[in-house]
């Protein structure tokens, strides 16, 4: 293997990022809720028009509260895909419920919608959608579905900022959706979350739960003459050095946003030609659908062919990593009723799918290099593994 030339991922950072830091630790206060932790709840509560936005230390700690507020117990069902990391499902099974292991679709490797219906029963309490990549799930679809059986839905919109559903922002369409800021994502500051609260009868107990069960936040705003232990929660605040960072970044996620999507088109345009000649598929992004560029995967024909890739891609010093494994199939997942065969969609675009590098400071000549090698990987007759390729109508 070669040395590493270009990275999956390098965190972006623009130059505001230091100034807010050195500001934040020169304030004196550095702990939760400081003056940059408010200026990042109230750009989220205006440029997304949501309830209440609140920070926290990850995306993981996010769900955890939804979970929470959710009121989520022993004995409850939670409907997610298999596609998908780890935290979607863990912050749920921390509170004792079953997960349901959903499929996704082929073509926008989302939850798929079709399938819905028939995970429900009386047992469950949550539906949890990701909008993989950026690309939204068919919200519409699956709204009727929870409005019909009454069931809240939560969007984890890890992927998802600035990405829209005809029209409609994600993390704005479920009860409530939570945010990620790790340094893989679009905007990020190293590690950080947060949690969107789009119905408003969650607002006031999020934010104690936020504040370790307390009323605390009250108190500091002259609600209460102290504050004191009123109900569930934990410790999720981020430091307000972390959300100075993310801050900048907010404020210049406008230039973010342009660079990643230039880079996402170039791929698209000059990989093109390749992928129809080579058996390799993309995700396909439905017209209503404006997605975040978040990542630019190709699905090769098979397991094989995709081990083959990433170690010819590193022998040019490219990383180009696989990504989920599925959550029904791994250990933890066979322990809660998963099976090989329950999810086949999402076992076969885990053998076959590869990201390439997509970060804000990935150069022109850098991109070059990824696709000239690209191009020179050749599939060859490679056959398909499992059900073809479907492009659905939405």
């Amino acid at each position: 293997m070669g040395s590493v030339r270009i990275p999956f991922n390098r965190p972006a950072m623009l130059g505001p990022e230091s100034t807010y830091m050195a500001q934040a630790v020169a304030s004196g206060s550095i702990c939760g809720d400081g003056k940059f932790t408010k200026r990042c709840h109230a750009w989220f509560e205006e440029r997304l028009q949501v309830n209440r936005a609140l920070l926290t230390t990850s995306c993981t700690h996010a769900l955890e509260m939804s979970a929470l507020l959710l009121d989520i117990a022993a004995g409850d069902e939670v409907i997610v895909p298999s596609f998908t990391f780890v935290s979607t499902v863990n912050a749920f099974v921390l509170r004792g419920a079953k997960p349901v292991f959903a499929d996704i679709r082929p073509d926008t490797l989302n939850l798929d919608e079709q399938l819905l219906e028939s995970l429900i029963t009386p047992r469950t309490k949550a539906i949890v959608v990701v909008h993989y990549a950026g690309v939204a799930c068919e919200m519409d679809a699956i709204l009727e579905i929870a409005r019909r059986h009454n069931i809240p839905v939560v969007e984890d919109n890890a992927h998802g900022l600035f990405g829209t559903y005809r029209g409609q922002e994600l993390g704005t369409l479920g009860v409530m959706a939570t945010q990620s800021f790790h340094e893989t994502k679009n905007i990020t500051c190293g590690e950080g979350g947060a949690l969107l609260i789009n119905d408003e009868q969650y607002a006031c107990r999020a934010e104690i739960l936020r504040e370790k069960g307390t009323d605390r936040s009250r108190f500091f705003r002259g609600q209460v003459d102290k504050y004191q232990w009123t109900d569930l929660g934990s410790s999720y605040l981020p430091s307000d050095i972390l959300a100075a960072y993310l801050l900048a970044q907010l404020e210049q996620s406008e230039q973010i946003q342009q660079r990643r999507r230039q880079i996402w088109d170039r791929y698209d345009e000059e990989l093109g030609n390749w992928v129809d000649e080579n058996q390799v598929q993309t995700q396909v992004i439905p017209a209503h659908c404006s997605h975040t560029s978040h990542m630019y995967a190709l699905l090769l024909p098979n397991l094989e062919v995709r081990q083959e890739f990433i170690q010819y891609m590193a022998k040019q010093g490219i990383m180009t990593p696989f990504h989920y494994v599925p959550l029904h199939l791994s250990r933890m997942g066979l322990q809660l009723g998963g099976t090989a065969g329950l999810c086949p969609v999402t076992e076969r675009i885990s053998d076959q799918l590869v990201r390439l590098p997509l970060f804000w400071s990935l150069t022109d000549d850098e991109q070059s290099d990824v696709i000239e090698a690209v191009k020179a990987f050749r599939v060859g007759q490679a056959k398909w593994f499992g059900e073809p390729f479907i492009r659905r109508a939405a």
